[in-house]
């Protein structure tokens, strides 16, 4: 059963291929450069591989408007240097999971091509389509500010087609029985190649009642569908779902049977964890962690502090949103589509490594299982004077060398950060692995006493009452183990009596440095917490840990 349920206790790394390292110095990412860091990513500790969209395309959405899913756009290499690349990741026993966008193409895949003949043409109804204009026709868009419409004419077709996305996107008709037919092939294709599973964009889109239907209704066979083929061909890859939904909406998505999706991104607790650290404010993530609380036995929730796209805040009350946005990205320019912020985590923490370590701290100790964003390791900064969420997306930060070390092409796929704090020539992997207490050699120690803490990804959890606003604190149980995890949000130290609840409590043993905490004889352990300060106690120590290994 652990075996299959591998995914519980991974560490994530997302990273583009695009933006990670050149090797035939064309200034683009590539998959031999990608293979040539793979001993980097494995002496960091992490297993498992997220790879944004590599497939060709016009490259119009950061590889999101796939023009082929069946290929490796020619800028990232050939398919061969895919399955190489498999093969080097599968021998440092790292795990690859892969984007699966089918909410969508690019108008130029052939399939859309085709469909803009006109209804005779057996693809037409691959896209969803409307003869007039819908009322709707600018309603639901997914880029508010930026984006224009969600229905848009083709003068060939002499139609309009819906696109939730950008007017270059437009929406497969995931209710044709044909198209989902050709959804698992792609998926066939590619676990054929070795992939571990996909993480599946835009979800809600893919279920939902298309087009110009007022009252959407949610297909979530369809879900069960995928999962069926997919645990058909591979029994243990997964699917990780990107879905945006309300606590109360999730249940359906994982499936109450194991008959949906896997893993889901926790965007609600990641939305209350940032509301958190910008306030100080420990009961409101706490209320979000019970809220997503509850889901199936073999489901799990993804957590993460950034990602490829803006720090989406829909979720929060305007006035939360409005604190956040006066902490985090207090210029207008900082912001995107009126809900979100378009700043890496180490801009938005002002570089503060004390606020850096406990956010960090925080998204490994939550329960799920971590998802790291590339560079983030090292601190990297963002651009602002790029459109977009491309100002997250800035070339991989490797050396001091030009170039940052990712390309010997005076031009890259966008600029390296050269000016401020964040300049590559400050900071930089090649700088900091040098440097013990740096924060990529602290976030590998981290990443490696996650995976001592198998507790977090495959036990039971919960709250502990510290009796302070502040101070959030976590118990984990599995197999007789538990272990107690403190974070403290405030910039003031904190001292808090907790009792962890379980037997045998009576020593706390810190993972992180020599330090045992002994309770008052009543079972309560007085714990004192630096500004923004976290501690991981493991219960009882060496003992229960050798009586677990012996089970």
């Amino acid at each position: 059963m652990i075996d299959d349920l591998w995914y519980k206790n991974s560490v994530i790394y997302s990273l583009d291929v695009d933006t990670f390292m050149d090797a035939n110095g064309d200034g683009i990412g590539d998959f031999e450069g990608l293979v040539r860091q793979l001993d980097y990513l494995h002496s960091l500790g992490v297993d498992t591989l997220w790879l944004a969209p590599f497939q060709p395309s016009p490259n119009r959405d950061n590889g999101y408007d796939v023009a082929d899913h069946y290929g490796v756009d020619p800028r990232h290499g050939s398919s061969g240097d895919f399955v190489e690349f498999m093969h080097q990741a599968h021998k440092r026993g790292i795990n690859v999971i892969i984007d699966l966008v089918v909410n969508h193409t690019s108008d130029q895949h052939p399939w859309f091509q085709q469909a803009r003949k006109g209804r005779d043409n057996p693809y037409h109804n691959w896209y969803v389509w409307s003869k007039k204009r819908p009322d709707n026709w600018d309603e639901g868009m997914v880029f508010p500010g930026v984006q224009e419409a969600t229905w848009t004419l083709d003068k060939s077709a002499k139609e309009y087609y819906f696109h939730r996305f950008f007017e270059f996107q437009p929406d497969l008709n995931t209710h044709n029985p044909d198209v989902r037919t050709e959804i698992r092939r792609i998926m066939g294709y590619w676990l054929q190649l070795g992939v571990a599973g996909f993480r599946v964009d835009a979800v809600p889109f893919i279920i939902e009642t298309p087009g110009e239907h007022q009252k959407k209704e949610m297909h979530f066979e369809f879900l069960h569908g995928f999962r069926k083929f997919l645990q058909w061909r591979k029994g243990n890859a997964v699917l990780l779902g990107e879905a945006n939904v309300l606590p109360e909406e999730t249940l359906p998505y994982f499936g109450e049977h194991d008959n949906g999706i896997h893993m889901m991104f926790n965007f609600y607790v990641n939305q209350y964890l940032f509301f958190a650290l910008a306030t100080g404010e420990a009961k409101p993530l706490a209320g979000a962690l019970l809220a997503t609380r509850d889901i199936p036995h073999t489901a799990q929730w993804a957590n993460f502090l950034r990602n490829h796209d803006e720090l989406d805040l829909g979720r929060l009350s305007d006035e939360q949103r409005e604190r956040v946005f006066a902490c985090f990205a207090p210029e207008e320019r900082m912001q995107l589509y009126h809900r979100g912020i378009r700043r890496r985590l180490g801009p938005m923490l002002e570089g503060k490594r004390q606020r850096i370590e406990l956010a960090t701290s925080l998204m490994f100790a939550l329960p799920g299982t971590p998802v790291l964003r590339y560079g983030d390791e090292i601190g990297m900064g963002d651009n602002l004077d790029l459109e977009e969420r491309e100002a997250l997306r800035t070339p991989m930060q490797w050396s001091d060398a030009p170039q940052a070390g990712f390309s010997d092409n005076k031009k890259t796929i966008h600029p390296v950060i050269d000016k401020g704090e964040y300049s590559y020539k400050v900071v930089n992997v090649a700088t900091q692995r040098r440097d013990r207490d740096s924060l990529l050699n602290w976030t590998a120690r981290m990443i490696r006493m996650r995976k001592e803490c198998p507790e977090i990804g495959w036990g039971k959890w919960d709250l502990l009452d510290t009796g302070n606003p502040h101070v959030l604190a976590i118990r984990y149980d599995w197999r007789g183990n538990s272990l107690v995890i403190l974070h403290n949000f405030d910039n003031q130290p904190h001292e808090v009596f907790i009792d962890p609840g379980v037997p045998d409590s009576d020593k706390l043993f810190n993972l992180m440095q020599e330090d045992v905490s002994d309770s008052d004889g009543k079972g309560k352990h007085r714990i004192k917490l630096k500004p923004y300060g976290y501690l991981w106690y493991r219960v009882g120590g060496l003992t229960h840990l050798l009586h677990r290994t012996k089970e």
